[in-house]
């Protein structure tokens, strides 16, 4: 028998075996060794999904909220499909809606009678699809363009065919083509603290003008305004900010000021 191999078994056998530290270590070197180079887990997907779902949904309760139009009552100026941004800091600030600002309101107690309570399952989904854009706007929730402010006195039409404002009349290059700016006459005093709004697409617009006869006479309260729109978000062919209108720069608040 080889001396020198004997001596060798003998060396290996007599050595003391390893304690649990060094077992450990080299467990978890081996370990280094043979996994494999994965990814991030599907907990750790999720969770990041998870994040981002409640950063937006915190973003659009109070900074930017997505908002899908459902009808064509703001043509041109909005179309059927587009997803606006609406801007819920533009009045936070000691700001307040000005003639011409396009924004969303909540119509109930103005426009609709205030709803019955929300399913308490379905109710939230839809008001968290409807946050993120993916959904549309509660019954209640109206988007139009504000042509009146609290103390304004509101005439259609003058005898040219005109809007007035506070004896101005008004040149509505943003009413869809073809429409008259109202074929129902009114003549109203806007109270202070509400506004008179309306539809671009003025012959296919529920608004101020259809709730004369109402509790409220159409009014919309300022705080029930939800925000400015001021995006066009999608489609990404219509991206853009929404342009502002000049047609009021020349009407003046009833005390003589500029509006």
């Amino acid at each position: 028998m080889d001396t020198e191999a004997q001596h060798a078994e003998r060396d290996r056998s007599s050595q003391p075996p390893a304690g649990p530290e060094e077992r450990s270590r080299f467990a978890r070197f081996r370990g280094h060794l043979v996994a494999p180079d994965s990814g991030p887990s599907w907990r750790r997907a999720g969770l990041t999904g998870v994040a981002c779902v409640l950063f937006v949904l915190l973003l659009s309760t109070f900074v930017v909220q997505p908002f899908l139009i459902p009808s064509g009552s703001m043509e041109p100026t909005l179309q059927i499909g587009d997803r606006v941004l609406v801007n819920k800091l533009a009045y936070d600030f000691g700001g307040a809606p000005r003639r011409g600002d396009v924004v969303v309101f909540d119509g109930a107690g103005s426009f609709v009678q205030s709803p019955a309570g929300e399913n308490p399952v379905t109710g939230p989904l839809h008001s968290a699809a409807t946050a993120l854009g993916l959904a549309g706007p509660a019954e209640t929730d109206f988007v139009k363009r504000v042509v009146g402010v609290g103390g304004d006195h509101v005439v259609c039409c003058d005898t040219a065919g005109s809007l007035e404002v506070n004896g101005v009349p008004v040149e509505e290059r943003y009413l869809y083509f073809g429409d008259a700016p109202s074929r129902v006459p009114f003549d109203i005093v806007v109270p202070h603290g509400t506004l008179w709004v309306l539809g671009d697409h003025r012959g296919n617009s529920r608004d101020s003008r259809d709730h004369l006869g109402e509790p409220g006479g159409g009014m919309v309260p300022v705080d029930k305004v939800v925000g400015r729109v001021d995006w066009i978000g999608w489609p990404l062919g219509r991206w853009s900010s929404l342009p502002p209108t000049d047609a009021f720069r020349d009407v003046r608040d009833p005390g003589g000021v500029h509006g």
